[in-house]
């Protein structure tokens, strides 16, 4: 059976819906939009954004500022967030999302399903090389998945995301199949992120230990340079053409030449966007959000990425007192996220109160109740977990003991208000938490060993709801083989049942209800607190145009921007 779609097809038709409906009050993407989280609706984004309206013009250098350096450009071998730009820049994937969410074809044209869903034959493009001059084609497919896995390669993400890939066979020169463990329906969405992209074969087999320093792709630009802490600079690939179709571009890149300076400061970001050193900031502040919706010259915009939202605090229920889930609930329906969310997003982030994004496949709005802030039912739960005394600093006791613990956080972490909000609420509840901060090797050994009360736990994005699997299945708990997301250590049969048949299930509907049961199920678990959305913010001069977004993770597609004459 050959499908340009998943198995899951009739379910995502459904949510989206959700998730990209056309809103006829939504501003386009170009004019300057995303607009303040209190206007959003939980599908503010239109289908129009994530394709091409016209051809551009070519030309010019375009000029980009981030927040940080992502160590490396074989996004096989890191996490980090910049990656899920970057990578549209320098590299190609098999497949790609439409504006629906549904996969579409890239480097692979079409592919084809086994019945018992564990083996994907893949009928690839041909004409497409890398830059290095060698070949894209099954051999290329199988070099690349086992890289992704190879020890060597130490990859924090996309070995994890094809975790159930057991073998690749070179079926002929365009024809790949890969065989799975088990039915794992994330898979060929998990095959369109930008981690999880094409490297040249060639470059893997010679040279594997220069990837993060000398990238090698198929995609519309080169690699000229990439010094540490300071910058990349790329340029455009002129035989380029093999974009994804999803997109209406044809041929190469409009920019000839792009420039990316890495600017930890967010004051200077924003500065040097309003003095034109800079055409893009990748990572907009939201405190200077109102400031560049009011310039004419200026956009800023705000969206939502898909996967876990921004948790506050991950519990580890191994441990007291969060081995008490009346002690869990309580501070999550005792923190005032709403007040956090406008903290520190100046307005512009959205609350959150379950463990989903809301524009992910199969979010399940049900739960979102459950654990809205209620502090009265707060101190009302201490209670009944006995924590009914009072020390002279006013924080709970019992046995004599303090109500208290200790929340790790890397010293590698930007300052926050979150920390410091999320301290003060639980003060308010007669509950003291300590923060420690490490660096983040120190924080790893801890984590390994489970000699922690609770971290800061942050965001995980992911184009599914299989982020649910990998931060709280049972199997993802550190253990001496790997590390695992499931910092709560959350063991619990029910949960681990819906998150497993989340992922196998080959019927849409199935699938819908096991995520269902598992969203249910982590809202009376409590192993985090849910704050607020994870967001993607950017803010770029009027001067850049044919602004479309990425389906997988909702940021800027470079390679369709162009710049228009000054």
């Amino acid at each position: 059976m050959k499908r340009f779609v998943s198995t899951l097809a009739t379910g995502a038709a459904v949510l989206s819906l959700l998730l990209f409906a056309a809103c006829d009050n939504t501003p386009a993407a170009g004019d300057g939009a995303g607009s303040p989280a209190s206007q959003q609706g939980p599908s503010p984004f239109r289908a129009a954004d994530y394709a091409e309206a016209a051809p551009g013009k070519p030309g010019g250098t375009l000029k980009i500022s981030t927040y940080g350096d992502p160590t490396s450009l074989d996004l096989h071998s890191i996490s980090h967030a910049n990656a899920q730009w970057l990578g549209r820049m320098i590299y190609d994937n098999l497949v790609y999302l439409d504006a629906q969410g549904e996969i579409v074809p890239w480097l692979a044209t079409s592919w084809d399903i086994s019945p018992d869903g564990k083996v994907y034959t893949f009928h690839l493009r041909e004409g497409v090389t890398f830059s290095d001059g060698s070949k894209f084609d099954a051999a290329a497919v199988k070099a690349n998945l086992e890289h992704m896995r190879a020890p060597a390669t130490k990859s924090p993400l996309a070995a994890a995301y094809i975790a159930p890939y057991i073998d690749g066979r070179v079926v002929s020169e365009y024809v790949f199949e890969a065989t799975l463990r088990e039915p794992y329906t994330p898979f060929l969405h998990v095959l369109a992120q930008s981690w999880l992209s094409m490297e040249s074969p060639r470059a893997i087999k010679q040279q594997p230990e220069k990837l993060g320093q000398f990238p090698v792709g198929s995609g519309p630009f080169i690699v000229e340079s990439y010094t540490r802490q300071q910058g990349i600079r790329l340029v455009r690939r002129t035989d380029y053409n093999w974009s994804p179709p999803q997109l209406n571009h044809k041929g190469p890149a409009y920019v000839e030449r792009i420039e990316i300076d890495f600017v930890p400061e967010q004051l200077i970001r924003y500065n040097t966007l309003l003095t034109g050193q800079y055409d893009i900031t990748m990572d907009a502040p939201p405190q200077n959000a109102a400031a560049i919706r009011n310039d004419p010259a200026l956009v800023f915009d705000t969206r939502v990425r898909t996967g876990s939202p921004m948790r506050g605090l991950s519990f580890n229920i191994d441990k007291a007192p969060f081995d008490d889930v009346r002690v869990r609930r309580a501070l999550a329906i005792g923190v005032d996220r709403d007040g956090i969310a406008k903290v520190v997003g100046f307005g512009e982030y959205q609350s959150k109160t379950d463990f989903l994004a809301a524009n992910t496949r199969y979010y399940d709005p049900s739960f979102q109740d459950v654990l809205r802030y209620d502090p009265a039912r707060a101190n009302k739960l201490l209670d009944e977990a006995g924590w009914t005394a009072r020390d002279a600093a006013g924080y709970r006791t019992k046995d004599g003991k303090r109500l208290g613990a200790e929340v790790l956080l890397s010293t590698n972490l930007q300052p926050s208000p979150m920390y410091a909000a999320l301290q003060a609420d639980a003060r308010k509840l007669g509950v003291e938490l300590t923060v420690t901060q490490l660096p983040t090797g120190q924080i790893t050994d801890r984590r390994a060993a489970g000699n922690y009360q609770a971290m800061f736990a942050g965001v995980w994005h992911t184009n599914t709801p299989d982020a649910l699997f990998i931060n709280y299945h049972s199997s993802e708990i550190t253990s001496p083989k790997r590390i695992g997301q499931n910092t709560a250590h959350v063991r619990d049969a029910q949960l681990d049942e819906a998150l497993v048949q989340g992922r196998t299930a080959q019927d849409s509907e199935v699938a819908k209800a096991a995520y269902s049961k598992a969203q249910q199920r982590l809202t009376e678990l409590v192993p985090a607190i849910p704050l607020y959305e994870n967001y993607s913010s950017v803010a770029y001069s009027k001067r850049v145009k044919g602004v479309v977004y990425d389906t997988s993770h909702n940021t800027l597609f470079i390679p369709s921007l162009w710049l228009e004459a000054k």
